[in-house]
This record gives C-alpha cells, sequence and structure tokens, in this order.
C-alpha cells in the first residue's frame, strides 16, 4: 500500500557544517515510506530573498520552512518536505528549500556549489531566486550554474567520441524557474509590452564581441540555455511596503498583502501544481520516494568522498537495490498466487503447469515493471531460478498430496479384502475367482474416486505389486483349478502387471514432455516479456535522445540568429554525435534476440532447446 508521509513540518534533509555534507537518518525513512513518484521542486538563490516563503506557500501554509527576519540565514544545507499532491492524488510533493548562497558567515564557499549541484539533480523543477532585475549583476551571482559541468557528471567514463558528457545534461536536467523578486520594473522591451518569460530570454541573450568581459558575462546565459531547454519566468511586486510586517510575512493575514503580489504568488503555485513533472531519471525511470532517498546518499555520500557526483553511477547503485526489490517482489506474486489458485492435488500435471504459467507470466510483467537497468539480465536470470525451484516444491507438494490422497481411498477401498484374507475366506476352492472378483471391483471404484491427482496409477500399482504374493498364493491353493488353468491365470497375472507398468511408463514420459513443453513456455514468456521492455526502453531512448537534438538544434539557430556563428558551428559535433546515437537506436532492431539467448544460456533446459526457441521467436518478429 502506498503511504503518505503526515509530515507536519519540513525536516532537515541534507546538512552541512561548511566542511562536511551529511545526510538526516529521520528523513531518510521518511522518504523510504514514499511507494509513490514524486515532483520535486527545489528552490536556491541568495539568502535572505524569500525563497522559504514560496516554498510554504506551495505547501499551502503560511508557516513551515523557517523565513528569518534578520540578515542572518535561517536555512543551513536542505530542507525537505513532503505533502500531498493536491492535483495528483498518486504522487507526492518534496520541496526542497536550500540555504541562502553567498552567506557571509560561510567558511567555505564551495559548498555553495555543492548545495546548487545537489538541488539540480535532486528535483524535477528548479526554482532560481533573485531580487530585483535580470541583469548582469544577477547572472554574474548565478555563477554556480557555470560550474555544473565540474561538479555533475552523466556518464561514468567519457564518450569514444570525446564529446562532453555534459552535452547530456538536457536528458535529465529539471525545468527551471526563475523567480524575480520585488520587480520594479515594467514588462517592456522597445516600448512594446512582453511577458514575463520573453523577459528572461531577451536576459539571456548573449553580448555581442570577443573581449573576456564579454564572454564572462556570456557564460552563465549559455549554461542555462543549453542545460535547461524548458525555462520559465515569474515576477513578483514587493509583498507589503510595511518594513516591520515584511519582517514576520508569515503573521501577516493575506488581505494585507499587496494584490498583485497575492495574484502573482497564486499564479505560481498555480503553474507549480500543475505543470511541475514527476521526477524522472534518464530512459523514463520514473523515482519515488524509496529512489529518491538513493539518490540522495548516493550524491552526498560522493561529495564526501571527493568525487564528482554521477547520474549513471547513481542509477547503477539504485538499479541494484530496486532490481532485488523487483525480483523478491515478483517472486512473492507468484507464490501468493499459486497458493490461491491450486487446489491439491490436481487432477493432472497439465492443470498444475496451466497455473504456474499463469502465476510465472504475471510474476515477469511485476518484475518488468519494477526492474530496471538489468543490462546483463542477472536479476531476470535470478527471478527464473527461483520461480523453478518454487514451482518443483509445488509439484512436489502436488505429486505427496496424491500419494497421501490415494493411498487413503485404497486403505479405505481394500480394508475388507484385507480382512477377508486374514480370516482364510479365499483359502477355498474358488476362493482365486473370488478374490479377482473382489480386486477387480476395488480398481473400479478406486477409478470412480474424483481427483486423485497425478500419483494415481503409480499408487495403484504398487498396491497391486504387494498383492502380487498373496495373489499366487490363493491361485495356488485353489484346488477348483487345474495346473493348466494355474499356469494360464498367472501369465495372465504376469502380462497385465507388465501392460499396467508400461502404462505407468507412458504417463511419466508424457510428464516429462509436458515439462519440457512447460520449460519451453516459459522461455517463450521471459523473452518476448524482455523484448517487449527491450522495445519500450528503446523508444524512450529515441524520445529522449530526439528531444536533445531538438533543443541543441534551437539553440544552434538562436546562436544563428543572434550572430554567433562561430558558437553554433561549434556545436556540431554535439548535434551529429546525437544523430549518431538516435541511428544506432532506430536501426537496432535484432540484437535483443541475441541478448535473449545470452539471458537464458545458463537456464537448465537443453541449449538446443533454447536455441530453438529464440530462432523461431527471431524469424516470427522479423516477418512482423
Amino acid at each position: 500500500m502506498a503511504s503518505t508521509p503526515n509530515m507536519m513540518a519540513p525536516i532537515c534533509l541534507v546538512e552541512n557544517n561548511n566542511e562536511h555534507l551529511s545526510v538526516n537518518q529521520e528523513a531518510l525513512e521518511i522518504l523510504d515510506q514514499v511507494s509513490q513518484q514524486v515532483v520535486v521542486v527545489a528552490i536556491v538563490g541568495l539568502y535572505r530573498t524569500g525563497k522559504s516563503y514560496l516554498m510554504n506557500r506551495l505547501a499551502g501554509q503560511n508557516h513551515g520552512f523557517p523565513l528569518g527576519s534578520t540578515v542572518q540565514s535561517k536555512t543551513k544545507g536542505i530542507w525537505m518536505w513532503c505533502v500531498p499532491h493536491p492535483n495528483k492524488p498518486d504522487c507526492i510533493l518534496v520541496l526542497l528549500d536550500t540555504e541562502g548562497l553567498g552567506d557571509v558567515e560561510k567558511g567555505d564557499p564551495k559548498n555553495d556549489s555543492w548545495i546548487f549541484a545537489l538541488a539540480v539533480l535532486l528535483c524535477s523543477s528548479f526554482v532560481y531566486n533573485s531580487l530585483g532585475t535580470i541583469n548582469h549583476q544577477a547572472l554574474e551571482q548565478l555563477q554556480y550554474v557555470t560550474e555544473l559541468t565540474e561538479l555533475i557528471r552523466a556518464k561514468s567514463s567519457p564518450t569514444p567520441d570525446g564529446v562532453e558528457d555534459s552535452a547530456e545534461f538536457v536528458s535529465f536536467f529539471p525545468d527551471f524557474i526563475w523567480t524575480v523578486r520585488d520587480f520594479t520594473l515594467e514588462l517592456k522591451l522597445n516600448g512594446h509590452p512582453i511577458t514575463a518569460d520573453e523577459y528572461l530570454e531577451n536576459a539571456l541573450k548573449l553580448i555581442p564581441g570577443r573581449n573576456p568581459k564579454a564572454q564572462i558575462s556570456n557564460l552563465p546565459r549559455e549554461c542555462i540555455r543549453h542545460f535547461f531547454p524548458k525555462r520559465k519566468c515569474f515576477v513578483f511586486d514587493r509583498p507589503i511596503n510595511d518594513k516591520e510586517l515584511l519582517a514576520n510575512i508569515e503573521k501577516v493575514a493575506d488581505n494585507q498583502l499587496d494584490p498583485n503580489f497575492k495574484e502573482q504568488t497564486k499564479n505560481f503555485c498555480s503553474y507549480i501544481l500543475t505543470q511541475a513533472k514527476t521526477k524522472t531519471l534518464r530512459k523514463g525511470i520514473t523515482v519515488t520516494g524509496k529512489r529518491l532517498r538513493t539518490l540522495v546518499v548516493t550524491y552526498v555520500d560522493a561529495i564526501n568522498s571527493g568525487a564528482v557526483p554521477c547520474l549513471e553511477n547513481a542509477v547503477t547503485i539504485l538499479a541494484q537495490l530496486e532490481n532485488s526489490g523487483a525480483v523478491q517482489k515478483a517472486a512473492n506474486h507468484y507464490s501468493e498466487q499459486m497458493a490461491q489458485r491450486v487446489s491439491f492435488p490436481t487432477d493432472t500435471l497439465q492443470e498444475l503447469l496451466d497455473l504456474h504459467a499463469a502465476c510465472e507470466k504475471e510474476a515477469i510483467a511485476i518484475f518488468m515493471e519494477n526492474s530496471f537497468k538489468d543490462d546483463n539480465q542477472e536479476f531476470q536470470k535470478n527471478l527464473v531460478e527461483i520461480i523453478k525451484d518454487k514451482k518443483d516444491k509445488f509439484l512436489l507438494q502436488n505429486e505427496d498430496a496424491s500419494v497421501k490422497y490415494c493411498q487413503d481411498k485404497l486403505e479405505q477401498l481394500s480394508k475388507s479384502l484385507m480382512e477377508d484374507i486374514s480370516a482364510g475366506i479365499f483359502s477355498v476352492p474358488g476362493g482365486h475367482k473370488l478374490y479377482m472378483e473382489t480386486k477387480e471391483r476395488i480398481e473400479r471404484d478406486y477409478w470412480q474416486v474424483p481427483r486423485k491427482g497425478v500419483k494415481a496409477n503409480e499408487v495403484l500399482q504398487r498396491f497391486l505389486q504387494s498383492q502380487a504374493a498373496i495373489e499366487n498364493s490363493i491361485l495356488q491353493a485353489d484346488k477348483a483349478l487345474t495346473d493348466g488353468e494355474k499356469a494360464m491365470a498367472a501369465e495372465r497375472a504376469k502380462k497385465e502387471a507388465a501392460e499396467k507398468e508400461q502404462e505407468l511408463m507412458r504417463q511419466k514420459l508424457q510428464e516429462q514432455q509436458q515439462q519440457m513443453e512447460a520449460q519451453k513456455r516459459s522461455l517463450e514468456e521471459n523473452i518476448l516479456q524482455l523484448k517487449e521492455k527491450i522495445e519500450r526502453e528503446r523508444e524512450n531512448i529515441l524520445r529522449e535522445q530526439n528531444m536533445m537534438l531538438e533543443h541543441k538544434m534551437k539553440v544552434q539557430e538562436d546562436l544563428l540568429r543572434e550572430g554567433f556563428e562561430k558558437k553554433a558551428e561549434q556545436m556540431n559535433a554535439e548535434i551529429n554525435h546525437l544523430r549518431n546515437m538516435i541511428d544506432t537506436a532506430q536501426n537496432d532492431n535484432t540484437s535483443w534476440i541475441e541478448k535473449a539467448v545470452e539471458v537464458f544460456s545458463i537456464l537448465c533446459a537443453p541449449g538446443k532447446l533454447v536455441g530453438n526457441i529464440v530462432r523461431g521467436l527471431g524469424s516470427l518478429f522479423k516477418k512482423k
């Protein structure tokens, strides 16, 4: 069941003592309870610019994140508030309020950069909060964005063709929202009204010139344009003119606030609550509270170790944890469903195998839904082996139930026969005929018993074998029969026993064939679901890469339009690299078959069977 944390107030998520970042275990435990997907909104900016007020409003509260009323920064590290998302019942809204950038009390300015980078890595919507206007000074204060290429890596190793992995930041970076507080200008450009978004885009235009000052000024502009394809801007009037009231704004009634500010705050909150996306990693991997917990720990551990946080490494660590859980969840589902659906003993082996196939199919689907980045299919192999072991136990349980049930029935049916043998009822002339009639009646009655299960023949055969010596003794003692008749009866009994043994052997061979067919179906189902998953992943990759390509080409077009031909030309390497990746993904429609062969090569099925299945599936999909 999904769990919604009952957080009445924010809690520190990442503690910052200027020398070392640490993760608050209590906050991690809260995230660990959140199995729903999360929409993560982080806000950063200079200290004492009103960041916390906006986050409280997003939580639907006036109080929560400490606002502070002095020049001293109130928020240290990163604080977290998890609240039910008002517009998305299946999501949790995670609000992250960061300590103010540029706090003079800090001993190490590098901490600002790490807090900034962590906010970018953790959120799906990144709010940068500033005062006044978006001018040269405001952009210079945003130097942290220019350091992201040094503080974050997309991949654990460089790309083969030398294109910087920062070119792929756009594939996992959050949406960028610039909030400008105490804005006093008119939104006009060249005498014409403009929107706040147009105001931002105009401010992000590059400054012409090759002098160092222009290049330095352009760097944050370029980074924002390159890394954040989706950008939004909100401007806010001063909330209230009374300085005393402003210092305690959380206590100010709504009707005392400036009407424009109230409307602007309402619009900002409405935009975030309707447009902010679920936190998603590369290849469409959605983030839950549990997964966010792992990301926080992984990134902070990397920073503290002196390494650069790497998205690929974080996803690999996340996958190891999640895939183990996916195997367990799928295996538990299989066990639970089999226990619910199977009534022991089943009438036939095929009945049990059909139930197994249905439950296994559901279990595989659960694993596929909850797993990702299972590159060598190690976890899927593990699931196959676990389900096979569980199936074998169900088969044994079914056989044991059948044996016990059949033995009990035969004991009841043969009770009078045993008593008659002990009483010497058949030790008379004609006793053999009487014995045979009694035994045949027991067999007829036994076969009338419903749902005896898979061991019905075997149990009966053992019973008959146990009676063979007694039957022969009665036969030889029967004075009503001649020696020739006795010999014929003995030969007939021997022939019937051989026929029953052959029938038992045929049944075992048939069951072996059914087991092989079940194994084949299991392999086919695993391969089919693996193929579908790989195709879905490829679609996500293509969608992601096409989005990146579209963004890069737009940036290049903007550069050309603004007269920066050389910068536009320098983007050709990134664009060509993306096109090659897209071509490869589009044309790679058969490798999954080879991959599937490798995946299941360790299974107990004969290699020839695996090969035949995969070749058959391969020809089938090629026809499609």
